[in-house]
């Protein structure tokens, strides 16, 4: 049951995340059809450095696909019927986590879903260069929570801590 919870929550983080990838791609790529300026150009370049850096790099490759690859193993040794169940959300740090882990996990998603309403009112071309960014450093994400996973379950000397309270504390 363990491991097939770990499936489920490593494959569910990769399909909310690959969801958003998909769904921005279209307003990304409507922002070539207005007319472009030199300073959409820079723009463009800014931040898709930005987001590469701050996002994939800083956010996912560093922080948050270690965490849900160590969760995913934790997972697999500590199985109960409510974290296999709701798998994906255990990997994000939602439930039966520190709290300073859940109270990060919460924040960012608030914070997540706050950015995503102001960008839905910004014109184009801006909002698609924006989406274009976010595009790279879920993508970046996506590919790092892959390697973290196979890392996780290929070496006994995963260094990444699954952040989780002493038994029984759910």
């Amino acid at each position: 049951m363990g491991l097939i919870g770990a499936v489920w929550g490593i494959t569910g983080v990769i399909l909310l995340l690959s969801s958003a990838v998909y769904r921005l791609s279209s307003a990304a790529l409507s922002a070539f059809a207005s007319p472009w300026q030199w300073q959409h150009w820079i723009f463009l370049f800014f931040v898709l450095f930005f987001m590469a850096y701050a996002e994939g790099y800083r956010a996912f490759q560093q922080r948050f696909s270690p965490r849900v690859a160590a969760r995913a193993k934790y997972l697999t040794k500590n199985p109960s019927f409510f974290r296999v169940l709701f798998a994906p959300l255990f990997c994000m740090g939602f439930f039966h986590a520190t709290k300073k882990r859940k109270i990060t996990s919460f924040s960012v998603t608030a914070g997540i879903i706050l950015l995503v309403i102001l960008v839905r009112a910004v014109s184009q071309p801006w909002r698609g260069i924006i989406d274009l960014g976010v595009v790279v450093g879920l993508t970046w994400g996506i590919v790092s929570i892959l390697v973290f996973s196979i890392q996780a379950f290929t070496s006994e000397s995963f260094a990444y801590a699954p952040e989780v309270p002493g038994e029984g504390q759910d």
